[in-house]
């Protein structure tokens, strides 16, 4: 089955993601989001273990939007991981984090982070940020990724 672009928002914080399903639909951008609430859900999502195993329902994402902070395991736990399964290590993975410390950027880029966004302080900051994704992304060209 063919799936429109897919994007897995991860992030514990219930609040963010509520905002983050506003500002892509105030973009009029459609893509399938999914969710998981953090960083040992995002792993069983991309692994696809239960309950994630099926692909039809909850399809390989193009693009990851990981927050950092978050239970069980945080964000650098979970680019670690992508980045040595072999048929994820592609994956593209923007960090959308409320931090700007240069010790965080750093250390997510050195993990594999492929961009590093700061979550912007208003609702419309965040629709234009998701603007620029939305551009990128139907400008950008994504390697396939293998089902774990």
């Amino acid at each position: 089955m063919v799936h429109p672009q897919t994007i897995l928002l991860v992030d514990d914080s219930e609040d963010d993601l509520f905002l983050l399903r506003i500002a892509f639909e105030k973009c009029g951008f459609n893509p399938e989001l999914q969710e998981a609430h953090n960083g040992e859900e995002a792993i069983a999502y991309l692994g696809g273990d239960e309950p994630y195993n099926d692909r039809n329902r909850f399809p390989l994402p193009t693009v990851m939007l990981l927050d950092l902070n978050m239970p069980r395991k945080n964000g650098f736990d979970v680019l670690r991981w992508v980045r040595a399964q072999d048929g994820l290590k592609r994956l593209t993975v923007f960090v959308l984090s409320a931090s700007a410390r240069t010790e965080d950027i750093e250390q997510a880029f050195d993990a594999g982070a492929n961009a590093y966004l700061v979550k912007p302080g208003s609702l419309e900051a965040l629709i234009e940020m998701i603007r620029g994704v939305q551009v990128w992304m139907q400008l950008g060209h994504f390697p396939s990724l293998a089902a774990q």
